[in-house]
């Protein structure tokens, strides 16, 4: 074992092999036998690739570049593909991302190209698609439709709409026959009952977020495929319905936090009552935390701070777990017979395509399986933790301590540690492998991931704790977690740095402006300005999320004013870089150039990298390289470090 100071560490984790593997994959589901996802391509362009796993093992691309499979309905996204096997072969449906038009695709055929479906509309934001789902019988494809009627954001109404599969509505917006109404601001994808007579879906309108409030709507399906008499049938304004389907005996499932947990109901009748979570935040069209199987066992996603798969027999209501490294698995289940498809991951392997025999209960690995790209002994290896937190309040953490496998510090020193808040801010760091994270620890820096109060896996009040608190709560979390490790000498108390990306940049600007616990940070796509991030400058779904977070602005204008770090730019005193991508649409660069305004001629060490052709979060490897590389050497100089090979960030003044 060498001794080398903290951050000198020589490690075979560099930025190219953390950009290479970013991303993770998603939307698996079954066509006929064959199981099928998407997954990130970062050196081609940061597209979404739609993969096939044949019934013989082999696995190759559905698309070939620039084909981009990703819906941008609530700029979040939802599930942008479908697919059928028939008797020539396999027809697929999906979003393309440039354009966001629905095609139709039969890869079997001779001279196969994709063909629209839908058309491209010169209003707004234009049409979008999203959670298709295969009407063959009928000859169309049921989605739900974000249709833009004017340019501002909120110009835009949402309905389940059927499109013809024959491609005539491709130049014809009329040839779309609408499924519901607008009386909602938001849907999910109508599920259909086994017999065809009855539909499903949730809805919730403005200001709630879909963790505040949904309903759960029911409605008889006549026989030429309209909807009339939609009803609610579960939820309100303080209940959150995250899922429902129904089960192959035409009972209807769903998952409601009436409890203060989102446990799973069958026909209103909780079947495994537990302070567990079944569900979490939809920010998603299409999400699945649950999915029935045909012999009446439901597969499950669970777990209080984590997500793990598991079988639940409602009868009885005994849920068995999945055996094997996974501990957390994403709310994107499918199922085919026996057969559950589910994508997982553990602390030390990467995010994987699972298929899960509910029989035998046997688990095995079916795309993008995990490589260790570099010695395992290098991973890091992170501790759970509880913290307390002011007034005694718990907070939850994922400590990562510097670790290398040849290399230790010398006596007496502490480590310099980043504290990372997570994005949202209503969801929560799972504890999985994240070469990110390996990139700083075996380097000699330590990474605390906080699971600040308002954080989903712990029930609602832990949710609810960031009601109104924004900027207050989460950012004393981190603070809390911080010195609580330099307290206890795990961290170097003057070697602290935080960071985050979307609402974690909000709080990591925020802890800059509000507090002296850290001596630099790094703020990715941040909310900067609450005042004018709202209905004004921010998407529409997210465009009422302040009320929640902050207070209604009509209430307490004064909290928007005061908790914004635009208009506390006076107090930040500590270096800083911060990120930004050209084509945001969540948290627009206008955010940061008003902030940057605020802190011109103050002095304050600092760099501003804003990246051309990337939104809400970076997905192409030269932007994933540049900006691992330029947070690594601001705390090189901030802290002192000696990394080796790292360009220079030039700090502006």
């Amino acid at each position: 074992m060498r001794t080398l100071e903290y951050g000198a560490w020589p490690t075979p984790i560099d930025a190219a092999l953390c950009a290479a593997h970013d991303g993770r994959p998603e939307w698996v589901d079954h066509v006929g036998d064959e199981t099928w996802w998407t997954e990130p391509r970062p050196t081609e362009g940061g597209r979404r690739a739609l993969v096939r796993r044949a019934v013989d093992g082999s696995t190759s691309p559905v698309l070939p570049s620039p084909w981009n499979v990703r819906s941008r309905v609530m700029e979040y996204g939802g599930r942008p593909w479908t697919g059928r096997m028939r008797p020539g072969g396999p027809l697929v449906v999906f979003v393309n991302f440039e354009d966001q038009r629905l095609y139709a695709y039969e890869p079997a055929e001779p001279g196969a190209r994709p063909r629209p479906l839908t058309p491209v509309s010169p209003v707004g934001g234009g049409l979008r698609w999203a959670d298709p789902q295969l009407r063959v019988e009928r000859g169309e494809v049921w989605c739900v439709l974000e249709e833009f009627t004017g340019p501002a954001p909120s110009d835009v109404r949402r309905v389940a709409a059927a499109v013809p599969l024959d491609g005539s509505a491709a130049g014809n917006r009329e040839a779309v026959r609408e499924l519901t109404d607008a009386r909602h601001r938001f849907i999910t994808g109508p599920r259909l009952s086994p017999d065809g007579r009855r539909a499903v879906w949730i809805a919730w309108d403005h200001p709630r977020m879909p963790w505040d409030g949904t309903e759960l709507i029911a409605a008889e399906v006549t026989g030429n495929g309209t909807f009339r008499e939609p009803v609610t049938v579960a939820g309100g304004l303080q209940e959150s319905i995250a899922q429902a389907e129904w089960a192959p005996d035409g009972s209807l499932l769903y998952v409601s936090d009436r409890t203060g947990w989102w446990n799973l109901y069958r026909d209103g009748v909780p079947l495994c009552p537990r302070e567990e979570e079944f569900g979490g935040p939809l920010w998603q069209i299409g999400l699945r935390w649950f999915a029935p199987l045909d012999n009446g066992l439901i597969a499950v996603v669970h777990g209080k701070g984590a997500g793990v798969l598991g079988i639940l027999d409602p009868d009885s209501g005994e849920v068995v777990d999945t055996a094997g490294p996974w501990t957390e698995f994403n709310a994107m289940l499918a199922v085919h017979g026996s057969r559950i498809a589910a994508i997982g991951a553990g602390p030390r392997s990467s995010v994987e395509v699972l298929e899960l025999d509910s029989r035998t209960g046997r688990a095995r690995v079916v795309g993008a399986a995990h490589e260790d790209l570099v010695d395992p002994a290098y991973y890091p290896e992170p501790w759970i933790r509880t913290f307390t937190g002011p007034g005694g309040r718990e907070i939850h953490a994922h400590i990562y301590p510097p670790h290398h496998p040849g290399h230790e510090a010398p006596d007496g020193e502490l480590p310099p540690y980043v504290v990372w808040a997570h994005g949202g801010p209503t969801g929560r760091a799972p504890l999985v492998l994240d070469l990110a994270i390996a990139y700083f620890t075996t380097r000699g820096i330590g990474v605390a991931e906080v699971n600040y109060g308002g954080s989903t896996g712990y029930g609602r009040a832990y949710r609810d704790r960031l009601r109104e608190q924004w900027g207050v709560v989460d950012v004393e979390d981190c603070a809390a977690v911080a010195l609580a490790l330099a307290e206890e000498g795990t961290a170097d108390r003057a070697r602290l740095a935080v960071r985050g990306g979307s609402a974690g940049g909000w709080t990591a600007a925020a802890s800059l402006a509000t507090t002296d616990v850290y001596a630099c940070g790094t703020i990715s796509y941040p909310v900067l300005d609450l005042v004018h991030w709202g209905p004004e400058e921010t998407h529409d779904f997210e465009s009422r999320y302040l009320e929640s977070l902050v207070g209604p602005y009509a209430e307490v204008p004064e909290r928007y004013t005061e908790r914004s770090p635009l208009e506390q730019a006076d107090r930040i005193t500590a270096p800083f870089l911060l990120l930004q991508g050209l084509d945001d649409a969540v948290c627009p660069p206008a955010q940061c150039e008003r902030f940057l305004a605020r802190i011109a001629g103050r002095k304050i060490p600092h760099t501003y990298l804003a990246f051309e052709g990337e939104g809400h979060g970076f997905r192409r490897a030269e932007t994933l390289v540049r900006a691992l590389e330029a947070e690594l050497s601001l705390y090189a100089q901030v802290f002192g470090l000696r990394p080796p090979a790292v360009p220079t960030l030039e700090l502006s003044r």
